[in-house]
């Protein structure tokens, strides 16, 4: 079907008018495709990673290797989704393994869109199955603004796979 602006409307969920490559904490959300529970599983309130979400876990924290401006906080890896906090810093120091300019910091979109990539890629490698979507296409993400608001979502993440008997898209609750 051919693009129409009147029926196709894709909003941003993005935060108008901010700049994501601007250093701070942004808390992000990425769901797998169709919210497949590919990553593992919860025991006993316990995320028991299984070979994907091993890939994913490397994956994330890979990322500042490439970025090098870039710090990794709390994560958490569930059945169909991660969530993390990521730091990006006031220094530019190159981007890792990239060619030049070594100078360019990008924001936060591009981290993301590398973490699927890297990890996609990998996924369906192992599994044989090239080009086959493994995430949601688009990320939800938080500005972090204060360390009150760092603490209450750091939290959120320790204590996710505690909620995961309670979550919507625990095949279990369906």
């Amino acid at each position: 079907m051919k693009y129409n602006p009147e029926m196709h409307h894709r909003r941003s969920i993005r935060l108008q008018g901010y700049d994501y490559s601007n250093q701070g904490a942004y808390f992000v959300t990425i769901c797998t495709w169709n919210r497949e529970n590919i990553l593992g599983d919860v025991f006993n309130s316990v995320m028991q990673l299984n070979s994907f979400g091993e890939i994913v876990m490397k994956c994330w924290q890979d990322l500042p290797i490439h970025y090098k401006y870039i710090a990794l906080d709390e994560v958490v890896i569930m059945p169909n989704h991660l969530h993390g906090i990521i730091w990006i810093n006031g220094d530019i120091a190159g981007a890792g393994f990239k060619p030049a300019p070594t100078n360019i910091r990008h924001g936060l979109s591009e981290i993301i869109r590398a973490l699927k990539t890297f990890s996609s890629r990998q996924m369906n490698k192992n599994r044989n199955t090239p080009g086959t979507p493994v995430w949601q296409r688009n990320y939800f993400d938080r500005v972090i603004r204060n360390e009150k608001e760092l603490h209450a979502i750091r939290e959120y993440i320790i204590n996710n796979p505690l909620q995961w008997s309670m979550d919507e898209n625990n095949p279990l609750n369906l």
